[in-house]
């Protein structure tokens, strides 16, 4: 059973060497930096203090897997944008994590959270369906959590998946909505697409993101 264990870990780690697939899509926003986050939410500056440090990603080690992700599906509207780094934002704790803890639910994860159902969907879209069939063999939690660790297993994949949601999970309508910059497209896209209810905690996220993103002083 160990060996089978090790075996699966090991084909993890090197299907974390492989990249995703780049779409060449061209930016229609300025590449998003360090300091931005850091004026968005100051705590993304280090991860001094974080409960889980292994998980935490600071704002450089962010901004840098984010941007790629945005080239990667194609996120080039700046309240698309904007509402992703909010949604990450807010499900992650400003980085600080990449699977749930509170309650901790087995498979669920990558910096946007995503639910099981929608990891497994991501991870043989990034690691390929024999991979995901392989971790699934553990069963239980257990294959659970293998799945998530093909979607999880670096900052490329982890900040990768919320963009890869919006481009492949959301309708033309929530993603119009959502590049609009305004609210309604922000609970659009929470609600249509990611199915979850609104919380003026996540709309103090969006505002703070936006009006930065945005230049606004």
């Amino acid at each position: 059973m160990r060996y089978g264990v090790l075996t699966l870990l090991l084909g993890v780690f090197a299907l974390c060497a492989v990249s995703t697939p780049q779409t060449g899509h061209d930016s229609q926003s300025t590449a998003l930096s360090d300091q931005v986050l850091i004026r968005i939410a100051s705590t993304t500056a280090s991860c001094e203090g974080a409960g889980f440090p292994e998980e935490c990603a600071d704002a450089t080690r962010a901004a840098r897997a984010i941007n790629m992700a945005f080239e990667t599906y194609g996120i080039s509207s700046l309240g698309e944008r904007a509402g992703l780094v909010a949604y990450m934002l807010f499900e992650s704790d400003n980085f600080k994590y990449s699977r749930n803890h509170f309650p901790g639910r087995p498979g669920q994860g990558t910096r946007m959270m995503g639910m099981p159902p929608v990891v497994k969907l991501y991870a043989e879209s990034v690691a390929g369906a024999d991979a995901v069939a392989e971790a699934e063999a553990a069963g239980g939690d257990a294959g659970l959590d293998a799945v998530l660790r093909l979607a999880n297993c670096n900052d490329e994949k982890s900040f990768g998946m919320a963009a890869w949601f919006l481009s492949t999970q959301c309708t033309p309508s929530v993603r119009a909505g959502l590049a609009t910059g305004e609210m309604d497209g922000w609970h659009d896209f929470l609600t249509a697409c990611v199915g979850t209810t609104l919380a003026a905690e996540r709309d103090t996220f969006w505002l703070a993101t936006t009006h930065v993103m945005n230049g606004e002083e």
